[in-house]
């Protein structure tokens, strides 16, 4: 694909451009200000194309060590997608290792699928994060995969698709949600609206907005 093509399929609101080192390097292997340039020098190319401000990241190869995270931080990256696959549908503890529910290769996608839909989280919400290559269809002749999952767990009104970026930032944004001693009041001061579950109520708590519980 040419530049220009990239630029007007992938600047749209349904995906997310996101790092992925210059030079496509194994960054756990070279100094820390190589790694810098690589991150620094691929996201602000990517932020003069596409005209928005780049803070994801997938790590090339998968390969990432302490050095490689704490660069990334100071870069501005919020998270960094490894190939870690959990099986799980656990929200990411440290973002900048983030793992992944499963590859599309993954022989258990399905039956990932089918409890991810079927089962009402008790407590945390559920993600299901999927993670693989497009060329890999036409490598493995297998689009039949993509297009089974895509069909069972696609068009629902219960569930929300959503690129990393939203999902981190939504997820800070119920983090830094502000309580009152007794409880009753709740000041969010993003300006991204959450939701609380209390009990069996499910609770808006607007962007910049105090809420009085009842």
């Amino acid at each position: 694909m040419s530049k220009s093509q990239c630029t007007q399929i992938y600047n749209s609101p349904f995906a997310e451009v996101a790092v992925h080192a210059l030079t496509h390097a194994f960054l756990n292997s070279i100094t820390p200000a190589m790694v810098m340039k690589e991150i620094i020098q691929d996201r602000e190319n990517l932020e003069n194309q596409f005209g928005k401000i780049i803070r994801g990241m997938a790590y090339p190869y998968g390969t990432y060590n302490d050095m490689v995270v704490q660069v990334l931080d100071q870069a501005g990256i919020a998270y960094a997608r490894t190939v870690h696959s959990h099986l799980s549908f656990d929200m990411p503890s440290d973002w900048l290792r983030m793992g992944a529910t499963c590859h599309h290769k993954n022989p258990q996608l399905m039956q990932l699928a089918e409890k991810f839909l079927n089962e009402t989280p008790e407590r945390d919400p559920y993600l299901f994060y999927l993670w693989g290559h497009s060329f890999e269809f036409d490598k493995d002749n297998n689009w039949n995969v993509i297009e089974e999952f895509l069909k069972t767990a696609g068009g629902r009104d219960d569930i929300w698709y959503a690129t990393n970026i939203e999902i981190y930032d939504y997820n800070k944004a119920f983090e830094n949600l502000q309580y009152s001693v007794d409880g009753r009041f709740i000041h969010n001061p993003s300006a991204i609206s959450v939701w609380v579950q209390i009990d069996k109520d499910t609770i808006e708590i607007p962007a910049g907005q105090n809420v009085k519980l009842k």
